[in-house]
C-alpha cells in the first residue's frame, strides 16, 4: 500500500502533508461500513464555535479540582492545525478570581452542536503531562434522561493522570458502576511515548462500548441485557468534552516538579456512524 501511494504521488505530485496523510490512512482502522458524520480538523484560524462551547468556572467540578476554566484564547486556541488546551498559573492580581495565584485552563464541549447515539469517536491527541495534570477526552449525556450524575452515565474515552505517566484509562460510570462507590468499570493501557500523538477511540453500539488506543482494543464494557439504566444508560445521545484539569481527588496537587504551562494538542476529532443502523 505504501509503495502504491509513493508511486501515485510521484505521478500526480503530492505534497509532504498529502504523503503523511496517506501513510496515516494506510494504518488506520477499516472504514468500510462507516460514514463520517461530524469532524473538526482544527485547520481554521480560531475555535469553531458552531461546533464547540466553553464551560466556565472554578467550583471544583465535583472532584475538588483547582483550575478555573476560561473562554480566553490563552487557554484554548488553534495553532498549526491543532487545538491547544493550555493549563497555566495566573499570577497575583490577574484574572477573574482575584486570588494571589490560581490555575487556568479550558473545558470544551459539543453539547447541542454535536450529539450522538452510537458510533465511533476518534480523537488524535498529544497529552499534557506532569504531577497534578489531568487531561481527558470523554462524553456526557445531553438530555440527562435518567437523572443527574451518575444515573445518566459517563463515558471516559481517555484519562491520564500525571503521577502515573504513560498509563491511559478508559472507563464508564453509571448508577451501579462509578468511582464514588469504587465500582467503576475501566481498562488501562500503557503508551510507549506520552510525548507524541496517539489515537484514542471508542466504538459504541446498543450491545457494548469498545475502547481503543492506536486502534488496539484494550477494554470492552458489555450491556448486561437487564434493560436497566442503572447499569446501561447508554441508549441516549451523548456529547463530547475535551479538557485539562489541574489537581483534584485523583491526580493530586501540582508540586515542585510540575512545569507550567502544560498543553494538550488535538490534531482532529472525527465521529462515524455505522451504516444501516
Amino acid at each position: 500500500m505504501r509503495l502504491m501511494w509513493i508511486l501515485l504521488c510521484f505521478l500526480i505530485g503530492c505534497s509532504t502533508k498529502d504523503q503523511a496523510e496517506g501513510d496515516e490512512l494506510s494504518n488506520e482502522w477499516d472504514r468500510t461500513g462507516w460514514t463520517l458524520v461530524w469532524q473538526d480538523e482544527f485547520n481554521q484560524a480560531s475555535l469553531d464555535l458552531t461546533k464547540w462551547s466553553h464551560e466556565i468556572g472554578g467550583h471544583g467540578w465535583g472532584n475538588n479540582e483547582l483550575q478555573y476554566y476560561t473562554d480566553d484564547e490563552s487557554n484554548a486556541l488553534i495553532k498549526d492545525d491543532h487545538l491547544i488546551i493550555r493549563a497555566n498559573i495566573v499570577p497575583a492580581g490577574m484574572g477573574e478570581l482575584n486570588q494571589l495565584r490560581y490555575f487556568s485552563s479550558a473545558r470544551l464541549r459539543t453539547s447541542g452542536k454535536g450529539d450522538w447515539l452510537y458510533g465511533r469517536i476518534d480523537v488524535k491527541a498529544k497529552l499534557a503531562l506532569g504531577q497534578g495534570i489531568w487531561p481527558a477526552i470523554w462524553m456526557l449525556p445531553t438530555d440527562w434522561s435518567y437523572g443527574g450524575w451518575p444515573e445518566s452515565g459517563e463515558i471516559d474515552i481517555m484519562e491520564h493522570v500525571g503521577h502515573d505517566e504513560g498509563r491511559v484509562h478508559g472507563s464508564v460510570h453509571t448508577e451501579s458502576y462509578n468511582h464514588k462507590k469504587n465500582t467503576q468499570k475501566s481498562g488501562t493501557k500503557m503508551i510507549d511515548d506520552a510525548n507524541i500523538f496517539h489515537l484514542y477511540s471508542i466504538e459504541w453500539s446498543k450491545d457494548k462500548i469498545d475502547f481503543f488506543l492506536d486502534d488496539i482494543k484494550y477494554f470492552t464494557f458489555l450491556n448486561d441485557g437487564k434493560k436497566d439504566f442503572k447499569t446501561w444508560p447508554f441508549n441516549k445521545r451523548f456529547h463530547l468534552l475535551i479538557n485539562v484539569a489541574v489537581g483534584g481527588d485523583w491526580p493530586g496537587k501540582p508540586d515542585s516538579t510540575t512545569v507550567f504551562p502544560q498543553e494538550m494538542h488535538v490534531d482532529y476529532v472525527r465521529v462515524y456512524k455505522k451504516n444501516n443502523l
